[in-house]
């Protein structure tokens, strides 16, 4: 082994890997009886879904990916829900935090953009001095249309709970 590789496994063995934000659909209730139903399920809130954001993760429960798209919050997911853990009485916002990372954000270089303005439906994405966008948090769904939109993908979920 030499130096350098020696030197690159005992940094990787510090490093904590980073923990993923599993972001729900917005109709969950109990998030226990949530993760058992659905491993049962096959999936029918995912083939719902007409934004198709939906996807059935490894641990067979159904969580949103951004990557495409956002949500609507058009209920097609809960309706089609046979096991009643998707439910439209336990519809709420989607329990997330979305970030602006500022050293990615093309406006806040300098560089006028407004991908993550035009799609976001609450208003929620508020330009400061035309260069300097901020999310209000009060305002913010988590619909995550903005984070697609963004050319450099510097909109994410953060890791942690929505606060």
């Amino acid at each position: 082994m030499q130096r350098r590789e020696l030197f690159s496994f005992l940094s990787l063995g510090s490093k904590e890997p980073k923990k993923e934000k599993i972001v729900r659909p917005p109709y969950v209730q109990d998030e226990k009886e949530f993760s058992l139903s659905c491993q049962k399920c096959d999936g029918k809130c995912a083939t719902s879904c007409e934004e198709q954001i939906i996807v059935i993760g490894a641990d067979e429960t159904p969580r949103l990916n951004f990557s495409k798209s956002g949500c609507t919050y058009c209920d097609a997911c809960a309706l089609a829900c046979e096991y009643g853990v998707l439910t439209l009485e336990s519809k709420t916002r989607i329990d997330a935090e979305v970030i602006i990372d500022t050293s990615k954000c093309l406006s806040h270089q300098g560089v006028m953009c407004f991908s993550c303005k035009d799609p976001c439906l609450e208003d929620a994405i508020i330009f400061f001095a035309m260069f300097m966008p901020r999310i209000n948090q009060d305002k913010c769904t988590a619909c995550g249309f903005c984070m697609n939109r963004c050319p450099t993908y510097s909109i994410f979920i953060n890791s942690g709970e929505k606060k």
